[in-house]
């Protein structure tokens, strides 16, 4: 019996939403406990907006805005019913601070009593949100949240709120170097290619398959219902609104590739690395939400379940290589749910560096026909913490859309963290 699928007595909660999963004895001593689903109603996102793009006119928190808006007219939910709503972003300062998905929900012209929590979890930071709201859920806290997450980096450059020009000092202590060795996720990448035997021209094979992917999923209308189209100003070169504006209607990172070209770029991290611009994530903006609620309540509201959330997971995984978390958490979903890699329809794993995927499907055997069967980020773009729930709603739809039963969701995280998340379509 998984904690996301029980409702508990106030008396058995834990004050700790992670350490919520109880012993098979904790289990069987409880008596009044009675099941229930964490469903999945509707999910959205915005096109993901290349660097300088469609989407970088706008305030990250009204991006946002526009997708928590759209959750909630698809639904059709009263907004005030949504008792809390947990946002994902990595870099949260200037615009993206202040628990920007408390500003950003109640910019939106949304109900005040509803309570929001920004969290921070690197690139997985939306996915951990959707883990923690359905904890939250699940646990018998709430009936009712919103996951969501926002980044426009065009405007909140990866890595700014740990500039040394802010003059706030360093994020890492003199303490750490004493325990691990400080490394890149660049570097990380091209260790874990090390490791497990992964090529530049493995890479860029992959970074050739995930542009067409992307590109036959745009031509074949495989988006469809999942996003929104963005209403965004436009601006003069002071950067003030002209009074006009322009429509944001697909993902902006697709590009025209060729193996030629990719082969001809310079590597990002060694001189003689495997990892160049090419085969790896772009700098994007966007936003994604998704709402979810307790079965029951999806029944009394009328509002038709299409998913439920089987299992979470976030683990931690050696600093050092930093990125084999999808690897760890996809193992543990499987074993905890008695599944097999052959049963999982639909892997989203996010794409922040070729080898990352490459790596995870090598460990694990997974078959990456029904990887990122539509494109990853290195196509389409990683707004991080808007990826997360952008992966999920992927997922979401691919497996309506093919008919399939699982799937996977995992991204790995700087200093050495995996999320994962297994969801069964309905």
């Amino acid at each position: 019996m998984k904690v996301l699928n029980a409702r508990f007595p106030k008396s058995y909660l834990s004050p700790y939403p992670f350490s919520l999963r109880p012993s098979p004895v904790q289990l069987h001593k409880m008596p009044s406990m009675s099941s229930s689903n964490v469903v999945i109603v509707q999910a959205v996102r915005t096109p993901i907006g290349r660097r300088g793009g469609g989407l970088s006119t706008m305030h990250p928190a009204d991006v946002l805005g526009v997708a928590l808006k759209e959750l909630i007219a698809r639904s059709g939910i009263d907004p005030a019913e949504v008792e809390q709503v947990v946002g994902g972003c990595v870099s949260q300062v200037g615009e993206q601070s202040f628990n920007i998905t408390r500003t950003a929900w109640l910019a939106a012209g949304l109900p005040q009593a509803t309570a929001a929590t920004t969290v921070d979890t690197q690139c997985g930071s939306s996915q951990q949100a959707t883990s923690l709201a359905a904890s939250l859920i699940g646990s018998g806290v709430i009936d009712v949240a919103i996951a969501c997450g926002v980044e426009v980096m065009s405007r909140i450059p990866i890595g700014i709120n740990s500039s040394k020009k802010l003059g706030l000092g360093v994020p890492i202590p003199k303490t750490y170097f004493a325990e691990y060795e400080m490394t890149s996720q660049f570097e990380g990448a091209e260790r874990i290619a090390d490791k497990y035997g992964v090529t530049r021209a493995d890479t860029d094979a992959f970074a050739l398959e995930s542009q067409r992917r992307a590109a036959q999923a745009w031509k074949e209308d495989r988006f469809a219902g999942q996003y929104v189209e963005v209403n965004a100003p436009d601006v003069d070169e002071e950067g003030k609104p002209t009074g006009t504006t322009h429509l944001v209607k697909r993902d902006e990172g697709i590009r025209d590739t060729t193996a030629e070209g990719l082969a001809g770029l310079k590597p990002v991290a060694r001189e003689n690395g495997v990892h160049t611009a090419g085969n790896s994530s772009q700098i994007s903006d966007g936003a994604s939400a998704v709402l979810m609620m307790t079965e029951e309540k999806a029944k009394a509201l009328g509002l038709k379940p299409r998913a439920r959330i089987v299992d979470s997971c976030l683990v931690g995984v050696d600093p050092i290589l930093m990125l084999e978390g999808p690897i760890d958490a996809t193992q543990r979903l499987l074993k905890r749910n008695n599944l097999t890699i052959d049963q999982i329809d639909n892997f989203e794993i996010n794409e922040a560096f070729a080898s990352v995927v490459l790596a995870w499907a090598r460990a694990t055997g997974a078959n990456l026909d029904v990887t990122n069967p539509n494109g990853g980020a290195i196509a389409l773009g990683h707004p991080l913490g808007a990826t997360g729930g952008f992966l999920l709603t992927k997922s979401l739809y691919e497996l309506e859309r093919t008919g399939g039963r699982y799937g996977i969701i995992s991204m790995c995280c700087g200093g050495g963290l995996g999320t994962g998340t297994l969801i069964e379509r309905l």
